[in-house]
Order: structure tokens, then C-alpha cells, then sequence
């Protein structure tokens, strides 16, 4: 397994854990809960990109 292919399948664990155990896509958002997706996104796209420039 590569080690995109990990990045890509800690996203999504993540995706999925902010889901259900903390709600982020509930009725009652905030700034906060919005703020913590964008990071989460950031981080994965800087893993993803790093990992692709190593490997070339």
C-alpha cells in the first residue's frame, strides 16, 4: 500500500469520526466545528502533496 493511498484512508476515517461522534455535519453548526473541517482538509491536502513530490 502506498502511502497516498494510507493519507487517503486516514481522511476518510477522520471524514467519517467527525460524522457521527462530533456532529460537525449537524443542524447546529458554528464557526468551530467549521473551522476544524477546514484544518482537517488543509492537513490531508499538505500530507497528499508532500507524499507525491517524495515520490517523484
Amino acid at each position: 500500500m502506498s502511502k497516498s493511498s494510507l493519507i487517503l484512508i486516514i481522511y476518510i476515517i477522520g471524514i467519517i469520526f467527525g460524522a457521527f461522534f462530533l456532529d460537525l455535519w449537524g443542524s447546529e453548526t458554528n464557526v468551530k466545528k467549521g473551522l476544524i473541517v477546514l484544518i482537517w482538509t488543509a492537513l490531508f491536502l499538505v500530507a497528499y502533496v508532500y507524499t507525491g513530490k517524495k515520490n517523484d
